[in-house]
């Protein structure tokens, strides 16, 4: 899917309305959509360009509520110069946007199946729009559970939103976190090992996975252990984007470019690639 901003190429400006600390280096900006982009939407799974003027640009999924597109949510981890530069913004303060771009989650068609939304770290956020659409139709999936780890409880995203989510009689939330502190009372280990505590019936099950590199190949293979199949998995991927619409090549991945074909993938799409560290 390409942008729906009046120029692909041209950063539009989006006023912040909020940022809000999740842990210790990540933030969550809410952005108020301006005139100029009021047929602005987007699909789960897409990511736009943030522009922080002075710093440059950098890509950050979308992390808010498809059915709320007039408020922007990105989730974003302070890890260089640009990534500080648009933690640091204040409200009021500008920030350029490009997109949305990229390849969503396919949730539409996944409408009677039981759903495992399987996130570790960050992705988390990329994976949340996914949720948002299917708890807003809910009644037309099967079992959704969702399965979340991080490395420590201070690195859990969203926290008063699990808890609420945790409380829905309609979905299950599994939260692990890598090592316990405090009065962590929690699961503590790895996600692939929560997944088999997951009510799901593996032929009419599909599977949405987001995180770390190591722990996505550990999950796959978990997940096909228990009966899935490639084709019932995706993927989202990261990579060093830069245009946003294929032109560059910095976001390059054997024969695809993320930035238009994914960032989701279909695993049986991508699996020789996937297997291969050095590409």
């Amino acid at each position: 899917m390409t942008s729906n901003l009046p120029d692909p190429m041209i950063p539009t400006p989006f006023v912040v309305q909020r940022v809000k600390r999740e842990t210790s280096d990540t933030y969550t900006l809410d952005l108020k959509r301006p005139e100029e982009a009021a047929n602005f939407a987007f699909a789960p799974g897409q990511f736009n360009m943030l522009y922080a003027f002075g710093a440059g640009e950098a890509p950050i999924s979308i992390s808010g509520d498809p059915a709320r597109a007039e408020t922007l949510v990105h989730t974003v981890r302070d890890v260089g110069n640009v990534t500080r530069a648009i933690c640091r913004l204040k409200k009021g303060e500008v920030l350029g946007v490009r997109g949305p771009f990229g390849v969503p989650w396919p949730v539409a068609q996944l409408a009677g199946q039981d759903v495992l939304i399987i996130a570790g770290g960050l992705g988390l956020a990329p994976l949340r729009p996914a949720l948002y659409h299917i708890l807003n139709q809910r009644g037309e999936y099967g079992n959704v559970e969702v399965i979340y780890g991080a490395r420590t409880p201070k690195d859990l995203l969203y926290r008063k939103e699990l808890e609420r989510w945790r409380g829905r009689f309609d979905l299950r939330v599994h939260v692990t976190v890598d090592a316990s502190e405090g009065d962590w009372r929690g699961n503590v280990g790895v996600v692939t090992k929560i997944i088999a505590r997951a009510r799901f019936d593996p032929p009419t099950t599909t599977a949405l996975v987001c995180g770390p590199g190591v722990m996505m190949r550990f999950t796959i293979q978990e997940l096909m252990s228990q009966g899935l199949k490639p084709e019932q998995i995706y993927v989202s991927m990261e990579r060093n984007m830069k245009c946003g619409v294929g032109l560059c090549g910095h976001c390059q991945w054997g024969p695809f470019f993320v930035c238009k074909d994914g960032p989701v993938f279909r695993y049986d799409r991508v699996q020789t690639w996937f297997e291969r560290r050095e590409v």
